[in-house]
């Protein structure tokens, strides 16, 4: 099936402000509370919300083999099940829809009145129901600077990083859209030149830029997935800031690795964007060497180039860009990270999402963390206010965007914005 959606050429009869991460050649998912409080599966061209689930049930749709309430649902969980054919169908009907020289829709002002949202009509939501989510750790830069910092420079990797994606189970309890704030965590942690741990508020928390890819229905217990067919179920990326909580980590992570310094809040951004939008930006991935086991090797370019930044904002005060980053630098790809991720026959459902890990560059301005960005405290960021950091501070805005560039189009994510704040404090008497 012919991506019709990916024509740099093509126009929409809506607005779409210059350099907008949405044109007609993106067409994301999400999920949104309308004007009239009803939560609707959508999508998003320039600045404003469309209602899929008014455009089916006025017939926009009818000649796709859809269900009537696919739309209608509070999770994309049921439409990404359907399959990448139905995800096909379904945008280059939008893309047609929309298209600047169809007045099907153009020329209803009835029916635009009901589809049609602007930005501030609506309010996002968490786009699937995540059942489970995994975290890689997939960066070649991103690991040799945490190697360098915490153990032999020479032997910043562990032995088994250049054979295996080394990842681990999140929690999906705690994931949250772009916009909602999150709290400084509690925990044990072991004080400098103390053999006894002390429990209180995290004193170093940071994020790491990640992104992060959505999952249909794969696999039967047991079955694992071909490398050669991994990306036929991903539906597509988000942004994701895998908020960290650095000293609960140092003294928690051996022997089982990452916990409580993890689990207590990760952000994404609320639009999916699918892989066919992002099917023009494929670049080659990293060379591995050693050449990675069978299972695992693959053919093709597998990694796309997305743009990626991270801001910090005081309250009150101007933002600072603290580091640029790019997803192609990433050694393990999507691909990989599935395939390895089954290869034993671990079932993956509707909605599981996959970190990617931290995405650090190979130089000082692309590291992905602040724990990198400060390393490890001894060099303080610099903000345009005049502070610094070596972590995130009560109060402070931690905003990630990403996009993909050509000459003629622009196809992103929006951004993942997130506020954190003081440790919670119960009102209960």
């Amino acid at each position: 099936m012919p991506f019709k959606t990916n024509d740099p050429t093509k126009k929409t009869w809506l607005s779409v402000p210059e350099n907008s991460d949405f044109p007609i050649q993106n067409i994301p998912f999400g999920v949104f509370l309308t004007r009239d409080d009803i939560i609707t599966i959508g999508t998003r061209i320039g600045d404003h919300a469309i209602d899929l689930g008014a455009l089916h049930q006025l017939g926009y749709f009818k000649d796709i083999p859809l269900t009537d309430d696919i739309f209608l649902q509070d999770t994309l969980n049921d439409f990404i099940s359907d399959g990448k054919k139905t995800w096909r169908l379904v945008r280059n009907r939008i893309s047609e829809i929309f298209d600047s020289n169809n007045p099907e829709l153009k020329t209803n002002e009835e029916h635009k009145k009901i589809v049609l949202f602007t930005l501030d009509e609506i309010e996002m939501q968490l786009p699937v129901q995540i059942g489970d989510y995994t975290d890689f750790y997939s960066s070649k830069e991103h690991a040799t600077n945490i190697g360098t910092m915490f153990r032999d420079p020479k032997n910043a990797l562990m032995p088994n990083w250049l054979h295996i994606p080394v990842g681990y189970h999140g929690r999906s309890s705690s994931i949250v859209p772009s916009g909602t704030a999150v709290h400084r965590p509690m925990g044990q942690t072991l004080p400098k030149g103390s053999d006894t741990p002390v429990y209180g508020p995290s004193k170093v928390v940071d994020f790491e830029l990640e992104t992060a890819f959505i999952t249909t229905d794969a696999n039967v217990l047991g079955e694992p997935i071909p490398i050669e067919e991994a990306e036929d179920y991903i539906f597509g990326m988000v942004l994701f800031n895998d908020w960290s909580a650095r000293d609960i980590q140092k003294w928690e992570y051996v022997p089982l690795g990452p916990f409580l310094a993890k689990n207590f809040a990760s952000s994404i951004s609320p639009w999916i964007v699918t892989m066919d939008a992002l099917e023009p930006f494929r670049v080659s991935s990293p060379k591995q060497n050693p050449e990675p086991l069978p299972y695992l090797r693959q053919k093709g370019n597998k990694s796309f180039d997305i743009h990626l930044e991270v801001d910090i904002t005081p309250e009150g005060q101007p933002p600072t860009t603290v580091t640029r980053s790019n997803f192609k630098y990433m050694y393990w790809t999507m691909a990989q990270q599935l395939a390895h991720h089954t290869v034993n026959g671990c079932k993956v459902n509707s909605g599981d999402m996959m970190g990617s890990g931290t995405i650090s560059g190979p130089t000082a301005d692309s590291y992905g963390s602040m724990l990198e960005l400060a390393w490890q405290g001894t060099k303080p960021v610099p903000l345009n206010d005049g502070s610094t950091r070596t972590s995130i501070q009560d109060n402070d805005t931690v905003t990630l965007r990403g996009y993909c560039q050509s000459e003629n189009v622009r196809i992103g994510f929006g951004e993942v914005r997130t506020k954190l704040l003081p440790v919670f404090q119960s009102k209960k008497k």
